[in-house]
């Protein structure tokens, strides 16, 4: 008998084999392949989230913490966080609003450009990404939930999904 958290069968298989019953078999792959990846996005997100919330903030948050972590100088233009991030420019004024008012980034503007504004990483912004980035390789992307073979494999299927896409 199986958990009350687990189906009894694969809900995507099921609907692989319906979607080939209905004619659709030229599909059905596809519609299989992009529904997994759908729902293993929801799973990863939900791992990566539960470690995140303890430091009250979201993986767009996170993201712009650690992009600032890496730079030089530990500052970015706000186009740049958007450009690397690959997000809209609202998307980045949001987390960094959000960041801001949490005492974690904070404005400031360019010494040579009066267009631009930079976000600049604080200290305790600065702990928190370590402090978040340690929790999250020990909890999530030491053991994603796949094999050392299938994370290889993975990375360069998602990378040629990505490209084909104009990512890169």
């Amino acid at each position: 008998m199986s958990s009350p958290d687990h189906l009894p069968m694969d809900p995507i298989a099921e609907a692989r084999r319906q979607w080939a019953a209905h004619g659709w078999e030229d599909a059905a792959d596809g519609m299989a392949a992009v529904t997994s990846l759908m729902r293993a996005h929801q799973i990863t997100l939900a791992r990566v989230e539960a470690v995140l919330r303890r430091y009250g903030v979201t993986f767009a948050r996170y993201e712009v913490l650690m992009l600032l972590y890496f730079s030089r100088t530990g500052a970015l233009p706000m186009t740049k966080i958007g450009e690397r991030l690959q997000v809209h420019p609202t998307s980045v004024t949001n987390a960094v609003d959000r960041l801001e008012s949490a005492g974690l980034v904070r404005r400031t503007a360019h010494p040579t450009d009066r267009r631009t504004t930079l976000v600049e990483l604080l200290d305790h912004g600065r702990e928190l990404a370590v402090k978040a980035t340690k929790e999250l390789n020990a909890e999530v992307f030491t053991a994603p939930g796949i094999s050392p073979e299938g994370v290889t494999l993975l990375i360069a299927t998602l990378a040629e999904m990505r490209r084909h896409a104009g990512d890169f």
